[in-house]
């Protein structure tokens, strides 16, 4: 079956989507001895795919890993300021996986991670309608102003974004649950 090029280098393992768009750009994809364009689709089964002159991997089996968090670690595969990553925990797994999703830095917790870029993409979209949902842990009580206040977005002065719109409601005295949906 035809797909993207990019779909097709993620998909076998060499690379993210992104990494791919850029491969191809530089010229480094070939399909069936030309060089590939930005856009372009071929069919694996079909089309001689290769990457600065080797033939692109088969398509790895689909891998689903849940995994606990801890803190002090990046969502991210490779991280320019040399920060541990999930990458680092995920390295024995025997396949390159994705995060589904962010957990930043401080947070600890349950993240999916996956080769299959389908699924990845499917719940990452916008429009997927999929809900995140959060336990946090918080320094203060939480009162309804509390819960008013922040489920109306807040400002965060240190990335410049207002967070967006959620539903929040207590579980403690410390501790509320956040869902977001997309």
């Amino acid at each position: 079956m035809e797909d993207r090029l990019q779909k097709l280098l993620s998909a076998a393992g060499v690379c993210s989507r992104r990494a791919a768009e850029r491969y191809i750009e530089a010229g480094r994809v070939t399909v069936n001895g030309e060089a590939a364009r930005l856009g372009a689709k071929a069919d694996p089964d079909r089309d001689d795919v290769r990457l600065d002159g080797r033939p692109l991997p088969k398509r790895a089996e689909a891998a689903y890993l849940l995994l606990n968090k801890p803190r002090g670690y990046v969502t991210t595969l490779s991280d320019e300021q040399g920060r541990r990553t999930v990458a680092d925990l995920t390295a024995g797994c025997g396949v390159r996986v994705y995060p589904v999703g962010r957990l930043d830095l401080d947070s600890e917790g349950l993240l999916l991670l996956s080769n299959d870029g389908d699924l990845i993409q499917a719940m990452m979209k916008g429009s997927g309608g999929h809900e995140k949902e959060y336990l946090v842990k918080v320094d203060k009580e939480v009162t309804p102003e509390f819960i008013q206040k922040m489920s109306g977005g807040v400002y965060l002065e240190d990335l410049d974004i207002t967070t967006r719109e959620c539903r929040l409601e207590r579980v403690s005295m410390f501790i509320f649950r956040m869902v977001l949906t997309q």
